[in-house]
């Protein structure tokens, strides 16, 4: 299990190629290493899935009723611009052309851990993110999402 604490920041070099987080390397499994998943992600970043992290996201992904119109549009968006993606010689890895226009990335780049993929954010469109964002807000949410929990509810079958 990869555990990453933070954001890192990075760089697109001009063919759209950046290295990985050396923290992030550090625990990759020799099978992990060789070989990622990258597609869109939420709020506009691009995630990228080591192969053992992609295949429980891509089967619940890809298990969704393609004759549902909402799981539809889920599966597409997910799975239609995913790609495989190698490290080079150097360690680099490329962001396909698509992905690099959807999530907006120019050169400096932000990396933060989200439980099971790496996102990848343009660092201004991060900063813009989190600047929208009062600290009203995250209270309100943190207790919409984490408070109010009563701890018998936990209890019932």
């Amino acid at each position: 299990m990869i555990d990453i604490l933070g954001g890192y920041t990075g760089t697109l070099d001009p063919k759209g190629r950046f290295l990985l987080p050396a923290n992030f390397k550090k625990q990759l499994s020799e099978e992990e290493g060789v070989r990622f998943v990258m597609t869109k992600g939420l709020d506009g970043c691009v995630s990228l899935f080591t192969i053992n992290t992609w295949a429980p996201f891509r089967a619940k992904v890809g298990g969704l009723n393609g004759f549902s119109e909402k799981q539809r549009v889920v599966k597409r968006f997910f799975l239609d611009n995913a790609a495989y993606v190698e490290p080079d010689t150097a360690g680099r890895l490329l962001v396909p052309q698509d992905l690099k226009e959807f999530a907006g990335l120019t050169k400096e780049l932000t990396m933060t851990w989200n439980d099971d993929h790496l996102e990848i954010w343009d660092s201004n469109k991060y900063k813009q993110l989190f600047d929208s964002i009062s600290l009203a807000d995250i209270s309100r949410l943190t207790d919409e999402v984490l408070g109010g929990i009563d701890p018998g509810d936990l209890l019932k079958p």
